[in-house]
């Protein structure tokens, strides 16, 4: 999306509120590890969406705000940074020509998650999506590229370290323009989640409470 950081930011809360009475606990599955993405992060905390809310309602929040920072980061490494450029370019060039990319393609509130679920002990699974990906990735293997020299080894190092210094100083904007959105996501955590998360929380007392339980 053109325009603006400000206008981006207002654009994606947008699509995320449109997205969000489309999310039911049920259609999640629980998660074992914790998602580097979501926990701690600081846009997170500046929308209001850090405490007591359910994973993925924030994924699908850090996600947008994420893909913000991604375009933007691109340009400015398309404009201002030629090596970390062309790196960047060849990966991606290389990765195109896997026959199988199991995470491609899907929406922003889907991108990022564990493609398969967590194992169970004593029962392998017969295939996972991550281990077809790794497959074919290794089947479209290439020769490695020519070694870089010291200098342009601390060159990279420089052009990365650029690109690093202005994801964080966008970040920080767009968390700055966050806090005028935060009384529209409260609201629609309130309205659309808040009541889902209590509507599970009492299906789950009413079952402890159930003469047939166990225990």
């Amino acid at each position: 999306m053109e325009g603006s950081v400000e206008a981006r930011v207002s654009h994606e809360v947008d699509r995320w509120l449109a997205w969000l009475p489309r999310w039911r606990p049920g259609t999640h599955r629980g998660r074992v590890r914790l998602c580097t993405r979501c926990f701690g992060s600081p846009i997170l905390a500046a929308a209001g969406l850090d405490v007591d809310v359910p994973h993925p309602v924030q994924h699908a929040f850090s996600m947008r705000m994420k893909g913000i920072i991604d375009v933007a980061v691109d340009d400015y490494t398309a404009r201002n940074l030629p090596m970390l450029h062309r790196e960047i370019r060849l990966a991606e060039e290389r990765k195109a020509r896997r026959p199988y990319r199991a995470g491609e393609g899907l929406d922003p509130e889907f991108l990022g998650l564990d493609l398969d679920p967590d194992p169970t002990p004593g029962e392998p699974f017969l295939f996972t999506l991550q281990g077809l990906e790794a497959d074919a990735a290794a089947e479209a293997a290439e020769p490695a590229p020519r070694p870089f020299t010291p200098q342009e080894k601390e060159a990279l190092r420089e052009e990365v370290r650029l690109a690093d210094d202005f994801a964080k100083q966008l970040g920080r904007r767009i968390c700055a323009e966050l806090a005028r959105h935060r009384q529209r996501i409260a609201n629609a955590v309130e309205r659309l989640v808040e009541p889902q998360v209590a509507e599970l929380l009492a299906d789950l007392d009413r079952e402890l409470d159930a003469p047939g339980w166990s225990g």
